[in-house]
């Protein structure tokens, strides 16, 4: 079969080839660190300017908006990028700079609105280097790779996401800046690390076609190719879940659940070892019973354990016991996501897929903070005994449970995939 296949191909790896997986994984390990470290430190940052869960929505969820600007224009500008460095390397090699600039400013602003530029000139340059990092990943391995290059990619992203969350929040105690600053080493560092390693072929082909021809191509693919479409409407609403919860988590602990910042920390330390946990196992599990189907199952735990957590009033310590299991489903979601869709993209369009890839997680982030902003403003007089937060989790469980039916079609393809049939060889679902 052609899943036993791929696991002969992993397990007889060059050296080098895995060392280059862990190389590639190091731009995911700053990009998670800088950007978690943004949702874990700024809302309470940001809470120190203004009590409106709506307006700080706004700010976390503004980086919806250049995700979904920038990604059409970037991923398919790096496709024809033709340099010394490579195709994809430039961008991520521009983005550095101003990313480390604005993490180090943010904290030292004087008022919200400075602080929402500062932020905003982050986002501007996250999402620079994001869509071209993705479209290296099919660029320089083989498909073979594809299931465990997201573990370990995702294994460092859980580490980063835990030590951001876990360390963030420590940090916030010691000094408001710190966290800030210590994002700008930690990505500076790991991103730049990826740029410097990693080889790339520089491709062949005009350096720039125009905004307009970019965006125009991103959207014909996106409404030409079925799968892909249907694959990056789930990534709306996995990545909308992640940004309303990763905004709101510790204030939902300390403002709702009127628990300390350990309290919280303990919580998000939970949250990173589930992820983390997913992420050693999930490619395994992947590239033996095929990536959408273990998304697919996955989503009902998740789904189904968001769903329950709004119903918590007050904190117990054996909720842990439900916090693990449903982050390990969470992870294996976001660990197996973007490894579905390289099976599922064209070759000749790498960057421009990746780069819709991020611009649906876009829309995601642009309506899922500020959404969950908005309903826990609203939720606020009628759900007394946690200030309204406790409406966030059915907020997150939606999208998830919505996402379930559009995989069932990507199980159907992704078989075909393996069993080398062309895609359009599978009846669509009705």
């Amino acid at each position: 079969m052609a899943t036993q296949t791929a696991s002969r191909e992993l397990a007889s790896l060059a050296p080098v080839q895995r060392r280059l997986l862990w190389t590639l994984g190091l731009g995911a390990f700053g990009l998670a660190y800088s950007i978690t470290t943004i949702s874990v430190a700024l809302p309470p940052l940001l809470h120190t300017f203004t009590a409106s869960g709506s307006l700080i929505g706004l700010v976390i969820g503004a980086e919806g908006f250049f995700a979904l600007s920038l990604s059409p224009v970037v991923g398919p500008w790096s496709d024809s990028f033709h340099t010394p460095l490579g195709r994809r390397r430039p961008f991520m090699l521009v983005a550095i700079g101003p990313m480390a600039f604005c993490l180090l400013l943010i904290p030292f602003m004087p008022n919200f609105w400075t602080t929402t530029l500062l932020v905003l000139a982050f986002y501007f340059a996250y999402y620079l280097y994001e869509p071209p990092y993705r479209g290296l990943y099919p660029d320089v391995l083989p498909v073979s790779a594809y299931g465990r290059a997201q573990s370990v990619q995702h294994v460092l992203r859980g580490i980063a996401l835990g030590v951001a969350l876990v360390g963030g929040n420590f940090l916030l105690k010691i000094w408001t800046p710190a966290p800030f600053m210590t994002a700008a080493v930690v990505t500076t560092a790991a991103c730049g690390l990826t740029i410097l390693l990693v080889r790339e072929d520089g491709g062949h082909g005009r350096v720039f076609e125009g905004f307009w021809a970019y965006i125009k191509r991103s959207w014909t693919i996106f409404w030409q190719e079925g799968d892909v479409r249907r694959f990056l409407l789930a990534n709306s609403a996995w990545e909308g879940t992640f940004a309303a919860a990763r905004s709101f988590v510790i204030l939902y602990v300390i403002d709702g659940l009127h628990e300390s910042k350990t309290v919280s920390g303990e919580i998000l330390a939970a949250v990173a070892v589930g992820y983390v946990i997913a992420a050693i196992f999930a490619g395994r599990l992947g590239d033996r019973f095929g990536l959408a189907r273990v998304i697919f199952f996955a989503s009902f735990v998740y789904g189904s354990g968001l769903l329950v957590g709004g119903l918590a009033e007050s904190w117990h310590t054996w909720y842990f016991a439900l916090i693990v299991p449903v982050a390990v489903a969470g992870g294996t979601v976001m660990t197996l996501a973007w490894g579905l869709l390289y099976k599922l993209v064209p070759a000749h369009h790498r960057g421009a897929v990746s780069g819709l890839a991020t611009t649906t997680k876009g829309i995601g982030l642009l309506v899922g903070a500020p959404v969950a902003g908005v309903a826990i403003d609203l939720a606020r007089p009628h759900l007394h005994a946690t200030n309204g937060y406790q409406v966030l989790w059915p907020i997150c469980a939606l999208p998830i449970l919505g996402a379930i039916p559009l995989l069932v079609r990507l199980i159907k393809v992704e078989d075909s995939l393996d069993q080398g049939l062309e895609p359009a060889a599978v009846p669509p679902v009705p």
